[in-house]
């Protein structure tokens, strides 16, 4: 029998090619599940990400800690805790945080985040 759930700690964190950190609660490649993958990102303080796109990925994020900016195409907004954002294949995005915490991030990605579907921009 397949096992698909997971536990926090037991989730080894890497740092993805836009620069965040990030813990994949649930991934195809792992858990055997199918359509999503669902994992939390953090930004330190001071920090951002390179600014991206993903070919074939839907991205939703939900904040929930810490405030800062999004760029997502030609649109820069702030975001805090409690606001979710949907961003569409192909979209350019990146993230700031101008806060004095954690932005923490849960990101739900359909088909599944990839690095192979990440394109940096220059």
């Amino acid at each position: 029998m397949i096992k698909r759930v997971s536990s926090y700690d037991s989730i080894k964190a890497f740092i993805t090619k836009d620069g965040s950190v990030i813990r994949e609660y649930m991934h195809p490649d792992i858990h055997k599940n199918k359509e999503i993958s669902v994992a939390e990102a953090r930004l330190a303080p001071g920090r951002k990400t390179l600014a991206h796109r993903h070919e074939s990925s839907e991205e939703i994020y939900v904040i929930l800690a810490g405030s800062g900016w999004m760029q997502r195409g030609d649109n820069r907004f702030a975001i805090e805790k409690g606001m979710t954002v949907a961003i569409l294949p192909g979209e350019v995005h990146a993230l700031e945080n101008s806060g004095t915490e954690d932005l923490v991030i849960l990101c739900c990605c359909a088909p599944p985040y990839s690095d192979a579907d990440t394109r940096l921009i220059e």
